[in-house]
């Protein structure tokens, strides 16, 4: 016997509506409000309503479509592959609005191709969140942009103009405080400790070393915290720069990587003869990270959680699109990961 198809009166008693309300679903969403209409939704999904297809589109109908852009580094560094495909799963998986993504990577970081970059996304996207360094030809960029009423959210790396200008990340004080943590609580005795970063002009790395050495100042100042080294976001040069502290310090003690090519400072490292007691510090934890730490070339990672930082990405794009340019900077720091080879 061929079991009967649900009807919409089947609909209306599975999710405790009348008949009147589902038909307003199908042929007047809008005149139904949101958490009825999902109620519907979900009862129509659970029996197998005949016209869930229908229904779908209808509700789909309603949701609001943002056109946001996100600039990203070099395609090919893993860490902005991952959060780049982490950014366009959140974007598909929006249940109550509907986003068009652009999303570009740059392999020149120079500030006048980002500027450049910025000008171009900003004719088609209403909001656009970038990873920059900053410098002038980037502030003046953001300006432009956002006096044509497209917001702007600065990506892991804080940015100022003289408009308001968004932020999603890490509060980097506390990344750079905790890491010198680390240090302080796992060394064998104190040392000299060498830092690399990518660029002085990523405010989060200068957060980074200001927390780091903040630390020290309070707790322990028998360390010797090293004059930071910029790699320039090159693995090579961070493998360079690695050999040069242990050539120049052979009493180093530790090394923290707080960004820039972390790759290359790790297959230093692993050209050293292991020194017992010696600490490493990276950043973000991926394929070849989480080795590292396996092995114990890293001691401790500290990582941005992906899936948070896409999804508030899209959300502080939208609320910054929402609120207009004299709405204020909105500002989400997220919590970071911790990483040792123990919780891999």
């Amino acid at each position: 016997m061929t079991a009967r198809r649900p009807t919409i009166p089947d609909l209306a008693a599975a999710a405790g509506v009348s008949v009147s309300t589902v038909n307003r679903v199908l042929n007047q969403p809008e005149s139904v409000r949101k958490p009825t209409r999902d109620r519907v939704l979900a009862a129509a999904h659970d029996i197998g309503f005949y016209g869930l297809g229908t229904l779908r589109h209808s509700v789909a109908g309603l949701r609001k479509t943002h056109r946001l852009g996100v600039l990203l580094h070099q395609k090919g560094r893993r860490f902005y592959d991952n959060l780049a495909r982490a950014i366009r799963e959140a974007a598909e998986g929006r249940a109550e609005d509907q986003v068009e993504l652009t999303l570009e990577h740059l392999d020149d970081l120079s500030p006048e191709k980002i500027a450049e970059r910025l000008l171009r996304m900003s004719q088609s996207c209403e909001a656009i969140a970038v990873v920059a360094a900053q410098h002038p030809l980037v502030s003046n960029a953001l300006d432009e942009v956002i006096e044509k009423g497209v917001a702007v959210a600065a990506l892991i790396a804080p940015l100022s103009a003289r408009n308001n200008v968004s932020y999603v990340g890490l509060d980097n004080w506390k990344v750079g405080r905790t890491a010198a943590w680390a240090f302080d609580k796992i060394s064998r005795e104190p040392g000299k400790i060498g830092i690399l970063l990518g660029n002085h002009r990523y405010r989060n790395q200068e957060m980074n070393e200001s927390g780091f050495r903040s630390y020290f100042r309070e707790h322990n100042t028998a360390f010797t915290v090293l004059e930071p080294l910029a790699t320039y976001e090159s693995a090579t040069a961070a493998r360079d720069l690695v050999d040069q502290l242990f050539h120049e310090h052979p009493d180093l003690c530790g090394l923290y990587v707080s960004g820039g090519g972390i790759t290359g400072a790790m297959t230093a490292l692993r050209a050293q003869e292991k020194r017992e007691g010696f600490v490493t510090v990276g950043y973000e934890l991926f394929d070849e990270t989480r080795a590292a730490l396996s092995d114990g070339t890293l001691t401790m990672v500290i990582s941005h959680p992906m899936a948070r930082l896409a999804q508030e990405t899209l959300n502080t794009l939208i609320m910054a699109k929402s609120a207009g340019p004299r709405g204020g900077a909105q500002r989400v720091a997220l919590e970071f990961d911790i990483y040792t080879s123990e919780n891999l």
